[in-house]
């Protein structure tokens, strides 16, 4: 008999409010402002803004998610997820 649990979908991951670090790092003589997940394997980005920088660690957020939930691997989730998925992609978009 089968006790496992059904795994969540991949929306259910995406409303997981993952911890944000945002950092300014010096690269090359020029000062970049670092966002990562660090609950997330491999989730940063780098970008002259803080805004930009945002910008694509919520596309990278989105691509490790799918990659790990595709791949069948066990996607960490440190706290509940927001209520709905909606609200964490129209935050997003704002």
């Amino acid at each position: 008999m089968d006790t496992q649990e059904p795994r969540p979908d991949l929306a259910y991951y995406e409303a997981v409010p993952y911890l944000l670090v945002m950092e300014s790092v010096e690269r090359l003589g020029q000062w970049l402002r670092r966002a990562e997940h660090p609950e997330l394997p491999g989730c940063a980005a780098e970008a002259p803004s803080a805004v930009e920088a945002l910008e694509r660690l919520e596309q990278e957020r989105l691509s490790v998610l799918r990659r790990l939930w595709e791949g069948g691997a066990e996607i960490p989730v440190p706290r509940p997820p927001l209520r709905n998925a909606a609200t964490v992609r129209s935050l997003a978009t704002t």
